[in-house]
């Protein structure tokens, strides 16, 4: 019997793409992108916008331990290996595994190092379109369990009856056990046209389920409006990629030119993306004033990110979050809680409140590393706490399931329209 783990743990978001970046969409920057759509990788929250936040640097000296021992550990090491290991390997792969203990001996599962492979893909997810198979899945960093957090509309995998809560066991040949998030990524992600053999673990029948899924070029809608009744515009935003934003403005003028009367915002299963993204998003819908800042390790307030006074939206606005709503998602319904301009429904976001910054190095390759933490515009610290609701729903354990739900059954979208309405 296969022994089921129940607990709090911490995700790590991310996305299966094929090719995608940052997040981890189907992709993509958070895809297969944390939503196999992205990676970042995998819905990990990249500091992006500014110059300082891509730097190359040199390796520098430092007191914690003696490069020279390491140097001669890692000779002595390699000689014993050239000379007795049993099977064929290679060499560039051995090199690349020092680098990646480096970054993993931090015990920071988002301070990570990229080949120059990798480090392409990572800044190519931002785009919002890769190769895979539409889901957007999520990491338990306690269980390494790998869950199917949302399958797109439309997309292979809903062609092939992938579900909502399905956990990854396996693609093809290989079955996961405890492989990280971002090397489950690469083995949904592939060329267009071909499929994998998806393995899961359906927790609704205590059974495993097999499902041939073919990957295609996807290209990602990061946001999706409609008008409801009653005035009442919908903006539902997955991931904030760099056409995010644009999307996004679109998609309030078109409402507004309709008659819309107030908003509600929907970043439940948004997984976050670029810091630049939803900052322009909330400097779009507030008057001047403070969006969120960030700290660094000494308590030093490293970067102030406000909004300006061209231009706000003066209507009453809901925002829907749940406990899958991270990093960039709880960037804006902070700021928007915080400076009283929406009402936030829903359950408690993830907790994912601190700031990687992309390093690329010389050779091509990069490193992602944890520098700082964000706090709201009162102050409040996000990571590991998360932003807490205005009004506090949940949905029925039967519909978090399902890949769609109709307006009438989703019930805490019935919340924000009743609260609006009022």
């Amino acid at each position: 019997m296969r022994r089921r783990i129940i607990g709090l743990g911490l995700l790590v978001c991310a996305c299966l793409m094929g090719g995608c970046g940052h997040k981890g969409t189907d992709g993509g920057v958070g895809s297969v992108m944390s939503t196999e759509s992205k990676t970042t990788e995998v819905s990990s929250e990249t500091e992006t916008g500014s110059e300082s936040e891509t730097t190359t640097e040199e390796a520098s000296e430092t007191t914690e331990f003696s490069m020279g021992s390491v140097d001669e550990k890692i000779k002595k090491i390699n000689e014993i290996i050239d000379k007795d290991f049993l099977f064929s390997e290679d060499a560039n792969d051995r090199e690349e595994g020092v680098y990646k203990g480096i970054l993993e001996s931090l015990d920071d599962p988002y301070s990570v190092y990229y080949t120059k492979e990798e480090f392409d893909e990572l800044q190519q997810t931002t785009s919002g379109e890769y190769q895979g198979i539409g889901v957007q899945v999520s990491q338990n960093r306690e269980t390494k369990i790998i869950t199917v957090t949302k399958v797109f509309k439309g997309s292979p995998a809903e062609a092939a009856g992938v579900l909502r809560e399905d956990e990854i066991a396996g693609v093809d040949d290989f079955e996961f056990g405890g492989e990280d998030i971002g090397d489950v990524v690469k083995k949904i992600r592939g060329p267009e046209g071909t499929s994998i053999s998806l393995k899961v673990y359906r927790p609704s029948i205590n059974d495993y389920v097999t499902m041939t899924v073919e990957r295609r070029k996807i290209e990602n809608p990061t946001v999706e409006a409609e008008m409801l009744e009653g005035g009442i515009g919908l903006i539902k935003v997955t991931e904030f990629d760099t056409v995010t934003l644009t999307q996004y403005i679109e998609a309030l003028e078109s409402l507004n030119s309709q008659g819309m009367k107030s908003l509600i915002v929907d970043l439940r299963d948004n997984p976050g993306g670029t810091l630049s993204t939803v900052v322009g998003m909330l400097d779009y819908m507030l008057p001047e004033g403070m969006l969120v800042y960030t700290v660094d390790r000494d308590g030093n307030r490293t970067s102030e990110m406000k909004s300006t006074d061209s231009h706000s939206f003066d209507k009453p606005v809901a925002v829907l979050v749940n406990g899958n709503s991270a990093s960039a998602s709880e960037i804006f319904a902070g700021a928007m809680k915080d400076r009283g301009a929406a009402t936030i429904i829903g359950t408690t976001t993830f907790g994912k409140g601190i700031v990687q910054r992309l390093i690329p190095l010389d050779d091509g390759s990069g490193i992602k590393l944890t520098v700082s933490k964000y706090y709201t515009p009162s102050g409040n610290e996000i990571h590991k706490v998360g932003i807490s609701p205005n009004i506090e729903i949940d949905l029925p354990d039967e519909l978090k399931i399902k890949s769609y739900l109709e307006p009438s059954e989703d019930v805490q979208l019935q919340k924000a329209i009743e609260t609006l309405k009022k």
